[in-house]
């Protein structure tokens, strides 16, 4: 009786956590639909993960050019080149204000 009641509780379990994972993908497609979250090319990410800078990557992501970013984020373009070049890390200010335009998180220009 014991190994019924087990079972039964193991599937209770599993139906719990089954729901509750429906329920983040539900979450996650309404954010999607409303641009709260975006989905990432395999691209992008491997550029990152090589090492590539971060707001280079995400402008060219974005599909802005040097200039746009640097007039949205309120930044010289010559401080953005010298951020995306890895020559200055910016103040936060303007990594702030980057980040802001390229609608992400700071800690995603991190």
């Amino acid at each position: 009786m014991s190994k019924k009641r087990d079972a039964a509780r193991q599937g209770m379990i599993e139906a719990l956590e089954d729901h509750a994972d429906a329920d983040a993908v539900r979450v996650f497609r309404d954010r999607l639909a409303s641009g709260e979250e975006v989905l990432i090319p395999s691209e992008f990410v491997e550029r990152l993960v090589n090492g590539e800078n971060t707001v280079k990557a995400g402008r060219e992501f974005r599909g802005m050019t040097v200039d746009e970013l640097a007039d949205k984020a309120g930044i010289s373009v010559t401080d953005l080149l010298e951020i995306e070049s890895d020559e200055s890390a910016g103040n936060f200010g303007s990594i702030k204000n980057i980040a802001v335009a390229l609608g992400i998180s700071v800690d995603g220009l991190a």
